[in-house]
């Protein structure tokens, strides 16, 4: 689709609601606006691109495209998408320019940019990047699209980036999927063993702490407390708690022999200590304080945020940076203002001469370079209460305390400490106690009495032990002599590292940096491009979609709580280890984020060939571990996993099937075993003893006949068929032996039929209808499931 010079614009924009924020803007006639509902295009499944890839085998992999086809996507209402897209075909006819307007980041650049290339557009294309919908953002947005006329070659490259995630994340979905559920998964292990390139080394860094957490072994640590009388009178006790915990009890008793002679002056100091208001937020950082305060899940924090930015109240949510442009300083007296007046109980903090805390620097809010998007802040505009829902109103509320809180002055408290230093026959001791006092408290004043004041714990570590404090210190001179009343040792426990929460996730995955200790690693994952923000997993936009795909495969579980914490099954800890038995590479996080780091460098390509160059050396390498992956699997066995040990399901809260039952009592009849406690009740109890007991499935090409091919009942059809049989007093047709559908007809035909006594002892029998045999069917020789996951990434 050529352009003709007409000096029409179109612009392309991510939702109606943003197209219509921007349209008061645009006056001439020569504008043109459309806005899409999302990606309208969606990748094709394989099964609809070549008939013979719908049935999960082994022997057709890897399935490997060139490019991944697309056809037209549906709304919410499942419609199609392609009016929508004929009217953009429409729109585009006479224009000779297109601006992209979408959301600012890679994801938005694919949404213009594939339909535009799907349509053939070979026109002009430039890129309008709204870090804001609020009338200042949306001029800078147009002023430095004046300034940037390679903004579309840019763009493409972000494209690029976003395609070749997509591409990874279909291919290693469709293959690593196929092929580990069909070489390596537990037989009784019924769902795929879903697989993907973020996902994985994300169990694979909840893997690792959960197997620090069982193998933990609590250890006694000794302190010791020095009871203390000063000459003016006062009482205190003194603590040796050192870094290096005494773990000998016989160490500890040696300075508390010590300890308990003591007498010499003591060592007061007093200081400000200045606290300086925390970071603001990024996607991940407010994702945990709104699940650690309102116990909500990231994808509705994420969703909220969404809707303020989508409304003109917040800047662009899905970032990764807690800074701002330097340039933006000049902003904040009228932002402060502007949240004044929604916040009104605020208002005293707030003279008319107000003049912001302006902190720059890495240890402060604005710096040079704050990353492709910056920090989410509150804008000019603000909401009224009543416009919004009460959970909208909360988080505009949290992101623009943090927003003011940032430039008022720092808190200051007045810090008494108090020492004595010991002599003991290992050297000396130090004892301390200290106590706080606040003289100003600065910017804690918009918090009040609220918990905003701790420091967020990093996620997985063991809690540290602060040093000794005092609610309340006596009145003690420096040089005032002591003498010691008593000593004593306490005994402690050292405390196994703490579970990552569901709120924390997203955190931990883009700061992988904070999980390591190893010097060399921590160095591996700086991002020189950017030092504010380390290599991680994954993107800021899809991060929080990973818990509900590690839920789903029964990979993890979730606690109880506000923010709940999270839990590797056996399932999950058996997947980790099988992944890094065959290709270490997808179950190692650091590998995994240098990887993103490499891939990240597609989008910063400068022109279009050189992205197009960069984006073909990554698929040609995608390929290549593909082939590698499936040709390593092909060799490996099935893993062993105790099928009690299996999570239940949504699904595994009913009962089984009648026909299930019956075959599970004719089974433990036949071998002399009992039912497991809840074999009647939960139809996964069940399940797993037949498994168990009725014998491997008859091969059947991985489960999947080919067209013309005979297919042969499973073991168990047999032994059940057999049993039928022998309880009714009939013969088995021959037929059934090496025909399923002539043994799922016996089935149908006799499991249905009154039970007939016979002297039998040990003839089971079976009550059931036609559908409970098809649930059998189902559980003990259906085949997988034909569709392979494929989500967008970007």
């Amino acid at each position: 689709m050529s352009p003709p010079s007409s000096g029409r614009t179109l612009f392309f924009f991510e939702k109606p609601s943003a197209m219509r924020q921007l349209q008061r803007f645009f006056h001439s006639p020569n504008t043109v606006c459309v806005a899409a509902e999302g990606h309208l295009l969606s990748a094709e499944e394989p099964g609809s691109i070549r008939p013979e890839w719908k049935p999960w085998r082994f022997d057709t992999l890897p399935i490997v495209l060139a490019t991944i086809p697309v056809s037209y996507g549906t709304n919410r209402s499942g419609q199609s998408h392609e009016p929508k897209i004929a009217a953009i075909r429409q729109a585009l006819s006479g224009v000779e320019r297109v601006i992209i307007a979408t959301d600012p980041g890679r994801e938005g650049s694919m949404i213009a940019w594939e339909v535009l290339e799907h349509l053939g557009w070979r026109g002009r294309v430039d890129r309008l990047k709204l870090g804001a919908l609020d009338d200042v953002s949306i001029r800078r947005a147009f002023a430095a699209l004046a300034k940037e006329p390679s903004s579309g070659e840019r763009d493409y490259a972000a494209y690029l980036e976003a395609l070749c995630r997509q591409y990874e994340d279909y291919h290693l979905g469709l293959n690593g999927t196929r092929a580990i559920s069909l070489r390596l998964r537990p037989p009784a292990f019924r769902e795929p063993w879903r697989f993907g390139g973020v996902q994985t080394p994300t169990l694979a860094i909840l893997t690792d702490l959960e197997e620090r957490i069982r193998s933990f072994v609590p250890q006694d640590f000794f302190k010791v407390a020095l009871h203390l009388g000063t000459q003016s009178g006062a009482e205190l006790i003194l603590w040796h708690a050192p870094k290096e915990r005494i773990f000998d009890v016989e160490i500890a008793e040696t300075i508390r022999t010590a300890a308990v002679t003591w007498s010499g002056p003591l060592t007061v100091e007093h200081k400000d200590v200045r606290r300086a208001p925390p970071r603001l937020f990024s996607k991940d950082t407010l994702a945990r304080r709104c699940a650690k305060r309102f116990g909500w899940d990231p994808q509705h924090t994420a969703g909220i945020a969404q809707d303020l930015y989508d409304q003109g109240y917040l800047s662009y949510p899905r970032t990764e940076s807690e800074y701002l442009p330097e340039g933006q300083a000049a902003d904040a007296t009228t932002v402060i203002v502007a949240i004044a007046t929604v916040l009104t109980d605020l208002h005293s903090l707030i003279a008319r001469d107000h003049v912001p805390v302006i902190r720059r620097g890495i240890k402060g809010h604005y710096v040079k370079d704050p990353g492709e998007h910056h920090a989410i802040v509150p804008l000019r505009k603000v909401p009224e209460r009543s416009r919004l829902s009460a959970d909208q109103f909360q988080l505009w509320e949290l992101v623009a305390k943090a927003y003011l809180a940032a430039h008022l002055p720092d808190g200051i408290d007045a810090r008494t400490s108090v020492t004595a230093e010991v002599r003991t026959p290992i050297g000396p001791k130090r004892f301390a106690v200290s106590g706080n006092v606040i003289r100003a408290p600065g910017w804690r004043t918009v918090y009040g009495s609220e918990t905003e004041l701790e420091a967020d714990a990093v996620p997985g570590k063991a809690r540290r032990e602060g040093e000794a404090m005092s609610a309340r210190l006596p009145v003690v001179n420096d040089g005032e002599g002591a003498s010691a009343v008593t000593a004593d040792i306490a005994t402690a426990m050292t405390e196994p590292p703490r579970r990552i929460t569901r709120g924390e996730l997203p955190v931990v995955m883009g700061r992988l940096i904070d999980q390591v200790d190893d010097p060399m690693v921590k160095r591996a994952l700086e991002n020189p491009v950017n030092p504010n923000e380390p290599k991680g997993l994954g993107t800021a936009a899809t991060r929080d979609t990973i818990l509900p795909k590690l839920l789903k495969s029964r990979y993890i579980t979730l606690s109880n709580g506000k923010d709940p914490a999270i839990e590797v099954t056996e399932v999950g800890l058996a997947f980790i280890t099988a992944v890094r038995r065959v290709f270490p590479a997808y179950g190692d996080p650091v590998g995994r984020a240098t990887f993103e780091a490499e891939l990240a460098e597609i989008g910063r390509a400068k022109t279009r060939a050189e992205a197009i160059q960069r984006a073909d050396a990554f698929q040609h390498r995608t390929r290549a571990r593909l082939d590698e992956l499936i040709a390593v699997i092909s060799n490996s066995p099935v893993v062993s996993l105790d099928p009690s040990l299996i999570p239940y399901g949504q699904a595994d809260n009913q009962p089984p099937t009648s026909a299930m039952l019956s075959f599970a009592v004719s089974l433990a009849e036949r071998k002399g075993v009992k039912l497991p406690r809840g074999c009647k009740s939960s139809i996964s109890v069940c399940r797993a003893f037949l498994d168990t007991h009725a014998g491997p499935r008859a091969p059947q090409n991985d489960g999947v006949s080919q067209p013309g091919q005979q297919r042969v009942p499973s073991a168990a059809m047999l032994s059940y068929a057999r049993g039928l049989a022998e309880q009714r007093g009939i013969t088995c047709p021959t037929e059934i032996e090496t025909n399923f559908d002539a043994c799922r007809r016996f089935l149908d035909a006799h499991a249905s039929q009154p039970r007939q006594r016979t002297p039998e002892p040990s003839s089971g029998g079976a009550r059931g209808n036609k559908p409970a045999e098809r649930e059998k069917r189902r559980d003990r020789g259906g085949e997988m499931p034909g569709k392979a996951t494929t989500r967008r990434r970007a």
